[in-house]
């Protein structure tokens, strides 16, 4: 029997689940295997490095910085995130991820990306984080605001497109029974995306164009599956106890404390009952 974590994404919401995250290492939650989406993967990895409070730290310190995020980047390399600033130098000199207390860990971490020729999501192991750092962006490549990232012949967008909450991904990969953090609150419904957009990817990516029409309907089926799981004990879900109210690309340092602050008191609300589903697991 394994437990499974899933990790949603959410761009800047995603300072709710490092706020969680951070809870699980203080109690010790352990897992057997992870999956992560955009923010999700891009935040989750420094769980399992034991990197406590460095996502919040770094956020606060450098999304203000117009190199790093904003208009500037988009505009230079087609990016609304700095490619070499918040991939390379950030984790490689400015705030260093530990790569290698995260391969030390033996925990399975996936990263979901879409494939934009099909539309379909990948589920790629992260076996090294700065070895597969071009995974990760592109699982974090928010459409709209980011150039597709090629990785050998194929590129990649953001893993949100076709799966926003693989739960059921990792159900098939041996976990019995899982922990879920959204950064969505319980009365969220997604709404269909306006066509006008849609249609910007309706020449190059006709797939992602398609995917991206159907994803409200897609994700609203998925969190309602999700609550039924949840009532039956296959899951433990995690949720924001009240909207978050971001912008995807926040830059104000309170901001991303009070979603991340949100995250700390959600899971310190919720570790007696989640420990008490770990032990009947």
């Amino acid at each position: 029997m394994e437990l499974g974590l899933v990790l949603e994404g959410g761009a800047m919401r995603g300072m709710y689940t490092a706020g969680v995250l951070d809870v699980f290492l203080d109690h010790k939650i352990k897992v057997d295997r992870i999956v992560g989406v955009s923010a999700g993967a891009l935040f989750g990895i420094n769980y399992l490095s034991g990197q406590k409070g460095r996502v919040i730290r770094y956020n606060k310190q450098f999304n203000s910085d117009k190199n790093y995020m904003g208009l500037l980047p988009l505009l230079r390399e087609g990016n609304i995130v700095s490619t070499k600033y918040a991939y390379e130098d950030v984790p490689r000199r400015f705030d260093p991820f530990d790569d290698e207390q995260y391969q030390k860990s033996g925990v399975p971490f996936y990263a979901v990306v879409t494939e934009v020729k099909s539309g379909k999501p990948d589920y790629v192991q992260i076996n090294s984080v700065f070895e597969q750092m071009d995974t990760l962006r592109a699982s974090g490549s928010m459409p709209f605001v980011s150039r597709a990232v090629k990785i050998g012949e194929k590129e990649f967008l953001d893993g949100g497109i076709s799966d926003g909450v693989p739960f059921q991904w990792l159900s098939s990969q041996g976990c019995d029974k899982m922990i879920v953090v959204l950064t969505r609150d319980m009365e969220y419904r997604k709404k269909p995306m306006s066509p006008a957009l849609t249609g910007l990817y309706s020449r190059k990516y006709p797939q992602i164009a398609k995917q991206l029409r159907g994803r409200h309907l897609r994700y609203n089926r998925t969190i309602e599956t999700l609550k039924q799981w949840e009532k039956d004990g296959r899951a433990f879900v995690i949720r924001p106890s009240k909207p978050i109210r971001i912008k995807k690309i926040e830059k104000d340092p309170d901001k991303l404390q009070a979603v991340y602050d949100l995250g700390v008191h959600d899971a310190e609300s919720a570790i007696l009952l989640l420990k008490e589903y770990i032990n009947k697991y």
